[in-house]
Order: structure tokens, then C-alpha cells, then sequence
């Protein structure tokens, strides 16, 4: 027989305040001066930066393709590299990134002060990690625990995190740095944003029996809320919209859970939980 499905939505799924006051300031400036640059995508997620587009916010990939208008420096943070370019271009800056990124920059340089080899446990590559890893020198990134294995004995070194890292991986990262490095300090630099979505997902996805993370695929943010959905239900599924979605994933299913990455956009989670809510799926009789 076929039943509508109870649909639960996570409190706080979707932009973290971050987020959304960087997306806010890029409309502000682009209203006020006809248009604003952006180096690179504001936000891991499609549908915002195409929305943005439409709303003159103009991605570029080099300082150089500025012309006549602001240039927004995206939440993730942005290298001094750059900073210093964009004054040696007497160019008009607009800083979006997050305060809590700004927060680890400042910490990061505070255990660098302390004269501590530098630690950030963090995804190679991502655009927040290269950001922290900029303010400092020669500090190295940790991904994972088989990383931190490798890793060789320290008398003196300082942690932070990339803000949106699993807490498991960083509680398991730190316990072997324990044990290797005779003064650690470690600041939790995981931000409350991410741990207050993650602890919403480890209530949600037991009850539910199917959960759904929306989320772009390039959104380091939204893969690890999946990741701490699908530990705890292997019926987990992430999904870039509400078109992703099978009716097969809730077959004998009665309720789905739903959340959001924190740079998914408010009329997305809408379009997803809509669609849930006309699904009607097959139950045992």
C-alpha cells in the first residue's frame, strides 16, 4: 500500500551565519557599485554562486580581471598573497571571510609565537586549509589518523582544525598526537556551526529510515554530514536536488530525515522537503 512519508528537517540545516552574511555583503556591495568581483566561488555550492551571477557578483580567477569595482575575498579566507596584491593594486577589498576562519588565522599565529611546529588537522587542497596554512610557516595538514601514524615524535606543537572537520576524526587525530608529542596544545577550532549541525544528524539519523543530506558534491562541509549520517544509517543518501532523489530509497520506509550543508542555499532544503512530502511510498501492508 502506499503511504505519505513523515519528513523530519534539522533545526539549523542550511546556511551557517557565516555563509549567509558573506552571500548578503556580496548583494550589498554589487547593489551599490553595479557589480562585485569575487575570487572564486563564495561558497561551495552551484546553484548560489549561478544565483549570484544573475545578480552582478562576477567570479574571476586573478586580481587582473578586476576592473572599476570591489573585489570580495570569499569565507573560507584568502591567502596574504593575495591580500598583498589587491594593495599593491590599490584595489577596493571587501572581506567576507568568516570570523570564526579569521579566529583560527589568529590562533594558529598564537602557537606559532609559542615557537611550536604547526599542525592543522584539515582536507589537502581545500581552500579554507590553504588559507590557514598561508598565515603561517611550515606548518603541515593532517587528514586523517593513518596520516597522524606516520607522523614522526615532536617535542613541541600546536593543533587547530579546519572548522567544519568531522569531531570523531579530530578527536582520533589528537589522541595519536598524544601520544607522540611530549607538549601539545591543541585548540578546538571546529566551529559551533559544525558541531551543532553534526550532534543534530547523530539525533536524527537512528530515529529516521532514510536520511537525506543536500548539498553540493564539491561542499567538504556536506560530505562529512553525510559521512556522520551514513555511520549511523546506512540508508543515508546526499543529494545535489530535489531531482537526485529515488522513490526506491523508501521502499517499507515510513519517516525521512532531512539536512543541509552549510552552504546550501534555503530555497533548495525547500524544493527537497516538498518533494518528500508528495512522495508516497510503498509500506508493507
Amino acid at each position: 500500500m502506499l503511504e505519505p512519508l513523515k519528513v523530519r528537517v534539522a533545526k539549523d540545516a542550511g546556511f551557517c551565519f557565516g555563509v549567509r552574511d558573506a552571500i548578503e555583503k556580496a548583494r550589498l556591495v554589487a547593489r551599490e557599485h553595479g557589480k562585485v568581483y569575487m575570487l572564486g566561488d563564495i561558497v561551495h555550492n552551484e546553484r548560489v554562486v549561478a544565483q549570484l551571477e544573475r545578480e552582478n557578483v562576477i567570479v574571476v580567477d586573478s586580481l587582473d580581471e578586476v576592473k572599476d569595482a570591489p573585489v570580495l575575498f570569499r569565507a573560507h579566507g584568502t591567502i596574504p598573497e593575495i591580500w598583498e596584491q589587491a594593495a599593491s593594486k590599490d584595489l577596493t577589498v571587501v572581506d567576507a571571510t568568516c570570523p570564526l576562519v579569521h579566529d583560527i588565522h589568529n590562533e594558529i599565529k598564537k602557537l606559532h609565537a609559542e615557537n611550536r611546529k604547526l599542525i592543522i588537522i584539515g582536507d589537502h587542497g581545500h581552500d579554507e586549509v590553504v588559507a590557514i596554512q598561508a598565515q603561517v610557516p611550515q606548518a603541515i595538514v593532517i587528514s586523517n589518523i593513518d596520516e597522524a601514524e606516520k607522523l614522526a615524535r615532536i617535542k613541541k606543537a600546536g593543533v587547530v582544525s579546519q572548522s567544519t572537520q568531522m569531531i570523531e576524526n579530530v578527536q582520533a587525530i589528537i589522541a595519536i598526537l598524544s601520544m607522540k608529542i611530549f607538549d601539545l596544545r591543541f585548540v578546538n577550532t571546529v566551529c559551533f556551526p559544525t558541531r551543532r549541525n553534526q550532534g543534530q544528524i547523530q539525533e536524527m539519523a537512528p530515529i529516521s529510515d532514510v536520511m537525506i543530506i543536500v548539498g553540493s558534491f564539491t561542499s567538504a562541509n556536506t560530505k562529512r554530514l553525510h559521512e556522520v549520517s551514513l555511520s549511523l544509517n546506512p540508508k543515508s543518501y546526499m543529494v545535489e536536488d530535489a531531482a537526485q532523489i529515488k522513490a526506491e530509497w523508501f521502499d517499507n520506509a515510513t519517516s525521512v530525515g532531512v539536512s543541509a550543508g552549510a552552504s546550501s542555499p534555503d530555497d533548495l532544503i525547500e524544493e527537497v522537503v516538498e518533494h518528500l512530502n508528495n512522495l508516497h511510498v510503498k509500506t508493507l501492508a
